[in-house]
């Protein structure tokens, strides 16, 4: 089913979206789930707390259901728990039936040695998350309002029929 997507003087039509958020910070879920009511895309979300979940729900393994259909779209944390997001492109990449799929990376970190290695691995994007420097919490706000703004480009970028 299209949907319409209007921006400043610009439309899109936009196909509904699966797409599977890895992240193990609940603000950040959050503000992803925010954003994309704001921005009224029809979509599925899909949430997994770090790789491994990722990889359980993407092959249908450790008792999870087989994703049918893939996600048109990855949103991927790097810093996590029990496998990272560069961990975990490592192996999508490597598996036939998943590595197609587009991964954009929104991160805190600003190593560049993690934006090398998600670059080699053929990321889609490299997207740095906002912080709150002067209390060292993430702003919410600052955060939904930088989702928003992205989501609607990573959007466009995928877009099919523009």
């Amino acid at each position: 089913m299209d949907q319409v997507l209007s921006l400043p003087g610009q439309k899109y039509h936009l196909m509904k979206k699966k797409i599977l958020l890895i992240e193990d910070d609940e603000l950040d879920i959050i503000s992803v789930q925010r954003a994309l009511k704001k921005i009224e895309l029809s979509h599925e979300l899909i949430t997994a707390y770090n790789g491994v979940d990722a990889l359980e729900q993407l092959l249908g393994k450790s008792g999870k259901t087989l994703m049918n259909p893939l996600p048109d779209i990855i949103l991927l944390d790097i810093n996590m728990p029990k496998m990272n997001g560069i961990e975990f492109l490592n192996i999508l990449r490597k598996t036939k039936e998943l590595k197609h799929i587009k991964v954009f990376v929104m991160t805190t970190s600003l190593q560049e040695s993690d934006r090398k290695a998600t670059e080699s691995l053929g990321v889609s994007k490299y997207l740095t998350k906002p912080l709150n420097f002067n209390d060292n919490n993430k702003n919410p706000d600052s955060m939904e309002n930088f989702v928003q703004f992205q989501l609607v480009n990573i959007l466009r970028e995928d877009n099919i029929e523009s």
